[in-house]
């Protein structure tokens, strides 16, 4: 209100304003760190991504270990001589028709545990009691087993699985070695975390 009593409408409406624009520009300032904390880190949005690895070179009877949610995968090229020993221990194995539809997708259901038949794709845990087998792809007589034709040995506690995953009879792992999703696309390029059916 001015001197002589006249209400002083442009000033009022001019502090109303600022007033209120200081007011949002607070409010957006103190909103956004908020807002911001409900979207996933980018170490998170990692951890669940799927990982794209380029295989084309990748030897005969060679592994390499890629990362996955944490978990090491193992990523073998089989020869055909490892593919026919994979049928020649079926009798050793505790469930050599990979019936645990938990442990591998369907595309996986079958002998080899694998999309093709020379790339074989394993989450890298043993499954008794979380530790990582080692791979002996070799066949000739080991500490662990006189008869043995290549897989992987867990030196924790002595479970054995065979080059497919398949887990021996009569060692502490209950179950097979699990089989991630994945899938190929391009020359040679392996995609973990995705397959055809759900990408």
């Amino acid at each position: 209100m001015s001197q002589d009593g006249v209400v002083n409408t442009g000033r009022r409406r001019f502090l109303i304003g600022a007033t209120s624009v200081v007011g949002a520009a607070g409010a957006v300032g103190v909103a956004t760190p908020f807002v911001r904390s409900w979207n996933p880190s980018a170490r998170a949005k990692a951890a669940g991504a799927p990982v794209e690895l380029n295989i084309a070179k990748l030897e005969e009877g060679q592994q390499i270990v890629a990362e996955w949610r944490g978990k090491p995968v193992f990523i073998v090229r089989r020869s055909q001589d490892m593919l026919e020993n994979i049928s020649a221990v079926s009798d050793k194995l505790l469930d050599p028709e990979s019936s645990n539809a938990d442990q591998q997708p369907k595309y996986a259901q079958n002998e080899y545990r694998s999309r093709q038949p020379d790339i074989v794709v394993l989450i890298g845990i043993c499954t008794h009691l979380g530790c990582s087998p080692k791979y002996h792809p070799e066949v000739k007589p080991m500490s662990f087993d006189a008869d043995w034709r290549g897989g992987y040995y867990c030196p924790c506690h002595g479970s054995k699985f065979d080059l497919a995953g398949h887990v021996y009879k009569g060692v502490p792992a209950p179950s097979n070695l699990e089989v991630p999703p994945h899938s190929f696309k391009g020359d040679g390029v392996l995609v973990i975390g995705v397959d055809e059916e759900n990408a």
